[in-house]
């Protein structure tokens, strides 16, 4: 099943639902950053969650996450856009424990709970909006819910999972994020809450073959919520040498010199998605204002 996710709304109107299928972004960025399988896992949900919440924006708007809960994980940051695209990366790729209590990758402990839940969207606007929110329990889903509730005043459930293989290729990956509308009632949210509590993991449900539109319609029912957009999603990363070489042309003539002199070229290399970017002598002369 190719990736790809859905928006939808339930025909009363008072809740908007969104489901993502997201195994080969995120196997995408496990071949780039090279993670193991709790990092895989951390690195994925945040991913499937960003790559939702970019699409929840309009026109040329992006949005960027960070995570930093203390754990050995250390950093998570992703960032995606309208078009369905996004990419991302673990500070320490290469961290994995034994499965914790629940039989589960135990992503909480490779987080941490001792930090932040950042979240940057760049509206096209003056100014950004910039939300921030304590880590409340390290396993994502859980810390996504808070910050729509308390930053955005939002109530939501957020949800995503990664289900990994022995060899640590991803074996499937997706999340969903449910937002109860304004005029809501206090039955609705019970009910929402209630079909919530015993949902199945959504990884399991990828697992099984389910898209986007019937993990959905088990949730609310099918003839409860209506599709009204799909919506490709992919790991694309927005690096180029051209990127690179603007960002060397920053670092002032005396700074390329040096690399020329000492180094005889450069070397930089994405972040996001590992591509090296090469520089010979000649190139770094042509940069040199």
């Amino acid at each position: 099943m190719k990736d790809y996710l859905v928006k939808a709304m339930t025909n009363d109107g008072l809740i908007r639902a969104y489901a993502a299928s997201t195994t080969h972004l995120v196997e995408e960025a496990r071949s780039r950053q090279d993670t193991w399988a709790t990092a895989s896992a951390a690195l994925g949900r945040t991913l499937t969650i960003a790559s939702i919440m970019g699409t929840m924006n309009k026109g040329e708007a992006e949005v960027t996450v960070k995570i930093e809960g203390g754990g050995p994980l250390g950093a998570i940051v992703a960032d995606a856009n309208t078009q369905g695209h996004v990419r991302g990366y673990v500070k320490n790729p290469h961290v994995d424990f034994d499965l914790n209590s629940k039989g589960k990758l135990d992503v909480s402990r490779a987080v941490g709970m001792s930090g932040n839940l950042q979240v940057i969207k760049d509206l096209g606007l003056r100014d950004y909006f910039t939300g921030e929110v304590p880590i409340v329990s390290g396993e994502i889903g859980e810390d996504f819910t808070y910050y729509y509730a308390t930053s955005e005043q939002i109530p939501s459930a957020v949800g995503a999972g990664v289900l990994v293989n022995p060899d640590h290729s991803i074996l499937a990956a997706g999340g969903f994020i449910v937002q109860v509308m304004p005029g809501a009632d206090d039955a609705t949210i019970n009910r929402l809450e209630e079909q919530l509590k015993f949902f199945p993991a959504i990884s399991t449900l990828i697992q099984e073959g389910k898209t986007p539109e019937e993990i959905l319609y088990r949730l609310f029912g099918e003839k409860e919520i209506s599709i009204h957009e799909t919506l490709p999603v992919e790991y694309r990363c927005k690096c180029s040498k051209e990127r690179i070489a603007n960002a060397i042309t920053g670092l002032g003539n005396e700074e390329i010199q040096a690399m020329i002199d000492e180094d005889k070229g450069a070397e930089a290399t994405c972040h996001f998605c590992n591509e090296v970017y090469h520089f010979t002598e000649e190139e770094l002369e042509a940069l040199k204002n």
